[in-house]
């Protein structure tokens, strides 16, 4: 085939740019292809459908397989993970991360380049074209389909008897008011429990577990930690799940503007134990650091200074309890929480509640 280069070294303008090859299409060798031996064998057409030769389709098959092999493996991978890498804290969690999206990541892509190369190599090829006509219905058959319609109505008496159609409204009405009358079954509506424990002033603190209460004196080694219910509700789930407290001592240098210090007894403090995230339990405290860490999604905050956040996807810090004695010397709430515990998407009428913290 000859050529007529242009000033410019390209090839003619009037000759037709070859289409850019659609992924996943074999390669057409020719006579200028790089690194051919033998030309491909050519597609059968048969009745307008094009089929893939003999040879393509067996090494598309393979390629197939192969695919599909490595979305085994990487499945496999992907379970082995789940059971090998264990979550406990920063490091291994990334760990256990980067291997759970990294199979997974491999066995979807393998997966989904399988099902493409499947398509385009080893399924035949056609034009479909749909037919088209027109919606309306023939004059005939509507004017069929009113006399029907009419005489139906005629014949069951809804046009004739007044007092029939009249009491069959009058029975069919109720019936759109069972469902609102249903939905007492799932229970009664929140209102603002969401913003409210039951902690309250003069409740004592108990060890979670033992049920005995805290005397501050005793609660005097700094970096101590305890996990807290309130007295009352030592066995009530639904409470402890808004209501337990982690209780950390502290030295008076190590608090923070951020602490309420009004809010602590000899440098006591009382946090929600509950994950602004996604409500997990934030037991995790290292003494060094002086961090409170959620083993979920790894959410940090800082206990020195208010439980800010400091790493991780929680939207605001724990909230912080006012804690005092009472007249034996026990820890005792001064009040309930001033914010709403729990994740963020609790905060129903959180500034409210604030503005009541507040006054």
């Amino acid at each position: 085939m000859s050529e007529h280069p242009t000033p410019n070294g390209v090839q003619d303008a009037e000759e037709p740019r070859v289409p850019r090859r659609v992924i996943g299409t074999p390669v057409k060798a020719g006579p200028g292809t790089l690194g051919t031996t033998a030309p491909a064998e050519e597609p059968i057409v048969h009745e307008g459908v094009e089929y893939p030769d003999e040879r393509s389709a067996r090494k598309a098959e393979r390629v197939v397989a192969l695919l599909f092999l490595v979305t085994f493996l990487a499945t496999v991978a992907f379970i082995a993970s789940y059971v090998v890498f264990q979550v406990g804290d920063i490091e291994r969690t990334q760990v256990s991360n980067l291997a759970l999206g990294g199979s997974l990541s491999v066995a979807l892509l393998a997966l989904a380049c399988g099902v493409v190369v499947w398509v385009r190599r080893l399924m035949p090829k056609y034009n479909l074209i749909q037919q088209r006509h027109a919606m309306a219905t023939d004059p005939d058959v509507r004017q069929e389909v009113n006399a029907i319609f009419l005489q139906g109505a005629n014949e069951s008496g809804f046009v004739k008897y007044k007092l029939l159609r009249r009491t069959l409204l009058l029975a069919a009405a109720p019936l759109g008011l069972l469902p609102l009358v249903l939905l007492k079954d799932m229970g009664p509506l929140p209102g603002t429990s969401l913003r409210h424990t039951v902690w309250k002033k003069g409740t004592r603190l108990l060890v979670e577990g033992s049920g005995q209460p805290i005397r501050a004196a005793d609660f005097n080694s700094p970096g101590g930690i305890l996990s807290v219910v309130p007295e009352g509700h030592e066995h009530d789930l639904n409470a402890l799940a808004k209501a337990t407290l982690i209780l950390i001592k502290f030295r008076p240098e190590d608090l923070k503007p951020g602490t309420k210090l009004n809010w602590t007894h000899d440098s006591i403090v009382a946090y929600s134990k509950i994950c602004t995230h996604v409500g997990c339990p934030a037991a995790l405290y290292e003494q060094t650091t002086h961090h409170i860490l959620c083993p979920c999604h790894q959410s940090t905050f800082d206990a020195t200074d208010g439980a800010k956040v400091i790493f991780g996807p929680a939207a605001r810090p724990l909230p912080q309890l006012p804690i005092g004695v009472d007249g034996e010397g026990y820890l005792i709430a001064q009040s309930d929480f001033n914010v709403p515990v729990g994740p963020s998407f609790w905060e129903r009428g959180d500034a409210e509640a604030e503005a009541r913290g507040q006054a």
